[in-house]
């Protein structure tokens, strides 16, 4: 595991991976407890537990994110932009999650928002999609926060979008969005009806998780060189 500290890490066209493999169950590739920071061009590969995105407030730009159980989670500030996030073959009857975002308290202003990405499985799975059931995220915690916008679903992504973690633990206090999404795992007929679940189709709401408005990216990362987009596009 790579673990950075400090603020401002920058990281561009570098693979972090955990070769533990499935059957090791909790194997992180890459934590970050970083303010600022910045992932470039980067691939972050393992099972359970890939990406642990701890704390602060971090940037993730055309990257690939591969795993399977609750593999991008941690109590961060996060924006992921044109990212490849794919979902693997895991162990047998189990099941994959791609986010456990750990937002305990209301007053955190911490999240996930995942936009203008490819949010799919590899081919393996993708061939037998039935074969591991692959849900975008469940509450690891009470005020669990994760928002996918404007991005592409791939049929990885079961019907009912979002998974339990325990009973209905959370299911009342999560904020849990999905933003003109598109791709045939996109539709929200099915989704969970919980109160926490959030089918947003009002462009102001989905502006607050824009990384000029949930990371106050203008602010900082324009001195990284690194490419961004500000607000929706649309």
């Amino acid at each position: 595991m790579q673990t950075v500290k400090g603020q401002g890490f920058i990281a561009r066209d570098m693979t972090f991976e955990n070769t533990a493999g499935p059957q090791k169950h909790q194997a992180v590739a890459f934590r970050s407890d970083s303010d600022l920071s910045v992932l470039f061009r980067c691939a972050i590969r393992g099972y359970q537990d890939t990406l642990y995105a701890h704390s602060m407030r971090q940037f993730y730009r055309e990257c690939q994110i591969t795993g399977t159980v609750d593999f991008i989670f941690g109590d961060g500030t996060v924006v992921f932009q044109n990212c490849q996030i794919l979902a693997r073959k895991g162990l047998p009857n189990q099941k994959n999650t791609i986010t456990a975002q750990g937002r305990r308290e209301l007053a955190e202003t911490t999240g996930f928002s995942i936009q203008f990405s490819n949010i799919s499985a590899e081919p393996d799975l993708l061939a037998s999609v039935n074969s591991t059931p692959t849900y975008l995220g469940r509450p690891w915690k009470l005020y669990s926060r994760t928002v996918f916008m404007q991005s592409y679903m791939s049929s990885a992504i079961r019907a009912e979008g979002w998974l339990e973690w325990n009973g209905n633990f959370a299911l009342d206090t999560l904020y849990y969005g999905e933003y003109m999404n598109y791709g045939p795992g996109a539709g929200l007929d099915s989704r969970v009806k919980w109160p926490g679940f959030h089918a947003m189709n009002d462009s102001a709401q989905a502006s607050n998780f824009t990384v000029s408005q949930f990371l106050l990216g203008n602010s900082w990362l324009p001195s990284t060189g690194v490419k961004y987009t500000a607000g929706r596009m649309v």
